[in-house]
């Protein structure tokens, strides 16, 4: 455990389920861990009691064989009979997403996600221009990004998101920020927020005091916020600092369900460790850029580890964030040479 980690209470201390369990966390709601090919290598899943003796589920894991197997597990030990009656999605990455529709037609059973997430998930399983693998590799040679052998497995990832979001169903139900979803006879708030994904659905229950986080507040690593081709002049760090704001009034000692890591306790104080995080980093950043400094030159700064083609798109996208959002509040300007390379340096 970390000293931030040390911060924040875990009411469950070290019990995580094994892939095929559910373990009981809190009254009518069940955790499922399934395992990621990544090297954040679980999600956490949460299957709620719903009504007439059925269940909720809320996120789906990707779709690999290793998934589905947990999944045939749990449904084998502890569905007891009952069906799933909904799916419910926080946002459109894989991980959250990739099962939506396999799990949705062998319940028959209804999707559910915000708008922004429910298209986006539709356009990058169809791998559209500008949202496919190919279109990054042009945006992070734009901001520095010269190793050819990494822009050539860049490149070869233009079926990356398909291969483990094969399908998504072709019909949803909108969630939308504030509205109340009731699951087993239980009011669920919507909380949307904005930055690591178009519009992140977090779930928050006054009655059983628990919020259902996703990756919007996680308790051991920040999530990632990252400026991506399709929107290549984005603000993500700036909104999704924003985002967290809509967490202020929750009480402080709400059981917070994360996408990855452990249920803890102490949201408030998790949200001041990320904002401290994030302007360590953007200080950091700052003075980088007394001289011209790409995407590419800053991640080493911010990343002080061995990056995979995997590892390295979400660092250079996160690197991208924080200049940006300097850029934004006018600390530094942005450049463009004649080879169509981005710098950012302070100074006017």
């Amino acid at each position: 455990m970390n000293p931030l980690e040390a911060q924040l209470h875990y009411p469950f201390g070290d019990s995580v389920p094994a892939p095929g369990d559910a373990l009981a966390i809190a009254p009518g709601i069940r955790w499922l861990r399934l395992p990621l090919p990544f090297a954040l290598d679980h999600i956490n899943l949460w299957l709620l009691d719903d009504a007439a003796d059925t269940y909720t589920v809320v996120d789906c894991g990707a779709a690999t064989e290793d998934s589905r197997a947990g999944w045939e597990a749990v449904m084998a030990r502890h569905f007891g009979g009952k069906p799933l009656a909904r799916v419910l999605v926080t946002h459109c990455h894989p991980d959250h997403v990739g099962l939506a529709d396999w799990l949705c037609t062998r319940w028959n059973a209804p999707l559910a996600m915000t708008a922004g997430e429910y298209g986006f998930a539709r356009m990058m399983a169809a791998a559209l221009p500008g949202v496919d693998g190919t279109g990054a590799v042009e945006h992070f040679r734009r901001h520095g990004l010269a190793d050819p052998d990494m822009l050539e497995k860049m490149q070869s990832r233009k079926n990356y998101y398909p291969s483990l979001v094969p399908s998504v169903p072709h019909s949803y139900y909108r969630l939308e920020h504030g509205h109340e979803v009731d699951i087993g006879g239980h009011a669920w708030r919507v909380i949307t927020g904005f930055g690591h994904s178009p519009e992140h659905a977090s779930l928050y229950c006054a009655a059983l005091n628990v919020l259902i986080a996703g990756d919007m507040v996680l308790p051991r690593i920040s999530t990632n916020v990252s400026v991506f081709a399709i929107e290549p002049e984005g603000n993500p760090l700036q909104q999704y600092l924003d985002s967290l704001e809509r967490f202020a009034g929750l009480p402080d000692d709400v059981l917070v369900l994360p996408a990855h890591g452990k249920p803890f306790r102490g949201v408030h104080m998790r949200i001041a460790q990320l904002r401290d995080h994030h302007t360590a980093r953007l200080e950091e950043v700052v003075a980088a850029c007394a001289s011209p400094c790409t995407a590419a030159d800053i991640v080493p700064l911010m990343f002080r580890r061995p990056l995979d083609a995997h590892m390295l798109s979400f660092a250079l996208g996160e690197a991208l964030a924080h200049l940006h959002k300097l850029w934004r509040d006018g600390i530094v300007r942005r450049e463009t040479d004649g080879g169509g390379i981005i710098r950012f340096r302070t100074g006017y």
